[in-house]
C-alpha cells in the first residue's frame, strides 16, 4: 500500500498531510496503482472483451506530487477468461485496464496485474491470473490418503480422519471476485496527468498537539497472547470517535466483522483450510491488552482463509477532545501453517507492520469519515520485536491516529 509521502514534521512529534499545488506531471512505468473492482469478474462466467469497472483506492505520489487520487475511475476489460474444465487443469483470468479518470478527464493507461490482494491465485509475468489445482489444497490431498497428508502435516492425522466422512468438500479451482476485491497492477508505460489533489476530503487540523502526543506515548505498545502467556502483536494505531463511528468507518471501507471462538467456528475454518477457500468472518485468536480481551475486532478477506489484513481494538479508559479513545494491533496475515507444538494452525504475518497500518489508514480516508490524521513518535517502542508465534515484526515505532 502507498505510504503518505506529502508529510511534514511539526516540533510536537506529530506528522500531519498537507496539501501540494497542482502541476503536469509523469506518472513513470513501474508505478503500482491499488484498485477495488466495481464489477464481477470470474473464469467460468465472464467473456472476452467484458467491461470491468474499478476504484482507486489509494493516492498515487511522485516527487512528492499528488499524481492520481484516490478515487479515480479505471476503466478495463477481460482479457481472457478460462474455466476449470479438468482437474488438472488452471483456470485463466486475464484483465487489462487501459483508461482512468482524473479531474474528469479520461486519460489511457498501459497496464497489467501484477497482485490480487489476499487471492488463492497466482499472477504470472505476463499478467495473468492463474487458477489453483484442486490436489493443491488439503481436501484434495485427504483424498488421496490420509497417511500421506499426515506425512506432511504430522500431528493433524486425527483430525483429516474426521474430516475423511465428508465433512469436507472438492476446492473449487474457479476463479471469482466480487465486487470489493482489490489487486495491483503496474504501469508498464509512462503516463503524462495533471496532478493537484490527493481525492481524499479536506481533513481538519488538530488543535491539541501537545495533548495527543501525550496520550500516545502512554499507551501500551504490545499485547499478550492467551496461552502461553507470551508477548504478541504492537499496536499501531489509535481510533478518536464512537464505536457507531468505527464500525460504520469499517463496514464502508469493506472489512467485516469476526466471528466470536466457538467450536462452530473452528470448524468452519478448518473447512476453509482444507478447501482452500475464504471465511469472511472466520475469527481470530485471543490477545490482551492490559489484560483485557478486544473489544472489536475487523477483518478483510478475499477467497483464501491463509490470507487476511485484520486488527484488533480496545476502548481505552481515556478521551480526545471529549471523544472515546481506542488502541488497535493491526497485522497482515500472508500465509498458514500448521504448529505441531500446539496441533493448531497459525498464520504467518508480514514482519513489516507499518505496511498494514498505511492499509488500514488508506481504507478509512476513502470512505471520507475520516476528520483528522495524524502520525506520532513513540521513542521507547523497539522497532524490532516478535509475536507470540515467533514471527518477527519491524516497525519506526509511530503510531497513526485517525480521528472520526
Amino acid at each position: 500500500m502507498v505510504r503518505y509521502r506529502s508529510l511534514r514534521k511539526i516540533s510536537s512529534g506529530l506528522v500531519l498531510l498537507l496539501a501540494l499545488p497542482a502541476l503536469a506531471i509523469e506518472v513513470p512505468a513501474g508505478t503500482e496503482i491499488h484498485l477495488r473492482l466495481k464489477t464481477k469478474v470470474a473464469s467460468n462466467t465472464s467473456k472476452a472483451r467484458q467491461p470491468v469497472d474499478a476504484v482507486v483506492i489509494s493516492p498515487v505520489v511522485v516527487n512528492g506530487q499528488f499524481a492520481i487520487p484516490a478515487g479515480a475511475p479505471v476503466r478495463g476489460f477481460v482479457r481472457t477468461a478460462k474455466a476449470a474444465t479438468k482437474p488438472d487443469e488452471r483456470a485463466v483470468l486475464w484483465l487489462d485496464f487501459f483508461e482512468l479518470t482524473e479531474g474528469g478527464t479520461p486519460v489511457k493507461i498501459t497496464s497489467q496485474v501484477v497482485n490480487v490482494d489476499n487471492a488463492r491465485e497466482s499472477v504470472d509475468p505476463s499478467g495473468e491470473i492463474l487458477g489453483i489445482l484442486a490436489s493443491e489444497s488439503i481436501s484434495g490431498q485427504i483424498e488421496k490418503g490420509i497417511g500421506k497428508v499426515a506425512e506432511k502435516y504430522s500431528g493433524l492425522a486425527g483430525i483429516l480422519e474426521a474430516a475423511k466422512s465428508g465433512f469436507v468438500g472438492s476446492a473449487e479451482g474457479d476463479i471469482v471476485y466480487d465486487p470489493g476485491v482489490e489487486l495491483t497492477v503496474k504501469l508498464t508505460k509512462p503516463v503524462q496527468v495533471n496532478a493537484g489533489s490527493s481525492g481524499i476530503p479536506d481533513l481538519k487540523p488538530i488543535p491539541s498537539e501537545v495533548q495527543l502526543l501525550q496520550l500516545v506515548v502512554k499507551q501500551p505498545f504490545q499485547t499478550m497472547a492467551q496461552k502461553p502467556a507470551r508477548p504478541s502483536d504492537m499496536t499501531n494505531l489509535m481510533f478518536v470517535g464512537s464505536e457507531e463511528q468505527l464500525e460504520k468507518a469499517f463496514a464502508a471501507a469493506g472489512w467485516s466483522t469476526a466471528a466470536a471462538l466457538s467450536t462452530q467456528s473452528k470448524l468452519e475454518t478448518f473447512r476453509a483450510i482444507a478447501e482452500l477457500r475464504g471465511y469472511k468472518e472466520a475469527p481470530v485468536s485471543i490477545l490482551y491488552l492490559d489484560g483485557n480481551p478486544p473489544d472489536l475486532v475487523f477483518e478483510k478477506q478475499n477467497n483464501t482463509f491463509a490470507q487476511r489484513h485484520h486488527l484488533r481494538i480496545w476502548r481505552r479508559p481515556d478521551t480526545f477532545e471529549g471523544q472515546p479513545v481506542w488502541v488497535c494491533a493491526a497485522t497482515h496475515d500472508t500465509g498458514i501453517d500448521f504448529s505441531e507444538q500446539d496441533h493448531t494452525f497459525i498464520h504467518k504475518i508480514d514482519p513489516q507492520i507499518d505496511r498494514e497500518r498505511a492499509k488500514v489508514v488508506s481504507d478509512l480516508l476513502v470512505t471520507g469519515q475520516v476528520k483528522s490524521l495524524a502520525l506520532v513518535d513513540r521513542p521507547a517502542v523497539p522497532h524490532e520485536s516478535q509475536n507470540a508465534t515467533g514471527d518477527k515484526l519491524e516497525t519506526d515505532g509511530q503510531m497513526a491516529v485517525v480521528i472520526f
